[in-house]
């Protein structure tokens, strides 16, 4: 009833406001609004995912599948009072969760402090928008080895260095539990990352979606590191995974990746590895934290008629003391894109070798919408 009334709200404020926004092309918002003194700004949108999976199970010959609304989210962001106070709010309606409720102030000309729930600055494939991925789904790298969400505070800068070297810094000390989390934290979670464009910025902020929807006309590249230490994690992947009730663990991950672009051609290849500091993955209840390391690479070229082929690998190896089965996934897919990452239509297929188990051939296909 709650989700039922929240679309409500947001269709019956788009038709409040049918007469200022029916030169809006799609994509770019359902409300946009500013003050007559432009002392705040708002655009709000409404996006959502429609998705089929189907599975084949090789030893069994056994076929399943599932047809779903895999996202759907209300998103928004503007300022307030000046240009340099931002905010950022995404609601998952799907869920019934917050998932972005950040403020960000430019408070001394490249430095930047945020404050509030939003993505730590992590492995690049979770930074990248769901919206925007160039196939369906992200990596089993992702699902196992990334920092996702949290609540706490950044501190981010930019630093040129010649007419077009860019250095980002980026610090975040946060609750270390990750989404929506109200209880006292066990310990903190503190994260840092450093980000070398050597070749200067990407063309509006392509260094945070996959496909090269820009045709970048010189070649852009990106190289990051990320650290980042979870003290006496409650959750089997820091910020992630289910809550652990025995005793907890500190956590240390590395991850490093790198991004890179040239008309229509694109590539990011990602390295993850995480391990318990203060003794082993398993506490006395038995209870297994997620450690070791991943691989990704994945590639993709985008034609002038706007279909893209794309390839991806991820290799997944726990610590042989977890006692969890390693992965191998292999991933080939297309897409469409009509309006960009707004309203596009996108395919994959692949094969998922899991020791100890059955391969698994799977086929999925989804479709965006954000208006």
């Amino acid at each position: 009833m709650r989700k039922i009334l929240i679309l409500c709200f947001v269709c019956l404020s788009a038709l409040s406001y049918a007469q200022d926004i029916t030169n809006t092309p799609f994509g770019k918002g359902i409300i946009n609004l500013a003050s007559k003194d432009s002392s705040w700004t708002t655009k709000v949108a409404f996006r959502f995912q429609t998705r089929y999976d189907g599975e084949y199970d090789f030893s069994e010959s056994n076929f399943s599948d599932r047809a779903y609304v895999r996202r759907a989210r209300i998103k928004g962001h503007g300022y307030a009072f000046s240009p340099k106070v931002q905010y950022k709010f995404e609601y998952d309606v799907h869920n019934g969760q917050v998932l972005d409720a950040v403020i960000k102030w430019n408070f001394a000309g490249n430095w930047n402090l945020w404050f509030g729930q939003t993505k730590l600055p992590g492995n690049i494939e979770r930074v990248f928008s769901s919206q925007k991925l160039q196939l369906v789904d992200r990596s089993l790298l992702n699902k196992y080895f990334t920092l996702d969400r949290d609540a706490g505070f950044q501190l981010r800068h930019n630093l040129n260095l010649g007419k077009t070297f860019l250095i980002r810094s980026k610090l975040a000390i946060s609750q270390g539990e990750g989404l929506n989390r109200k209880s006292w934290s066990t310990g903190n979670g503190y994260t840092g990352r450093i980000e070398l464009l050597p070749f200067g910025n990407f063309t509006k902020k392509g260094d945070y979606f996959a496909s090269d929807l820009k045709r970048e006309e010189t070649p852009k590249l990106m190289l990051s590191l990320t650290y980042d230490y979870n003290d006496n994690a409650v959750r089997q992947g820091g910020q992630m995974g289910d809550d652990i009730l025995g005793s907890t663990r500190d956590l240390q991950s590395i991850q490093a990746d790198a991004h890179f672009k040239y008309k229509g051609l694109s590539f990011f290849g990602e390295y993850a590895n995480r391990v318990a500091t203060d003794g082993g993955p398993i506490n006395e209840l038995n209870e297994i934290y997620h450690t070791g390391s991943a691989l990704n690479l994945q590639t993709g070229y985008l034609f002038k008629n706007n279909w893209e082929l794309a390839g991806r690998y991820t290799q997944v190896n726990f610590e042989d003391e977890t006692g969890l089965d390693n992965f191998t996934q292999y991933t080939v897919g297309f897409s469409k894109y009509i309006v960009g990452h707004n309203l596009k239509i996108q395919g994959d297929f692949g094969i998922t070798q899991e020791a100890n188990n059955n391969d698994i051939l799977f086929i999925r296909l989804q479709t965006e919408f954000n208006f």
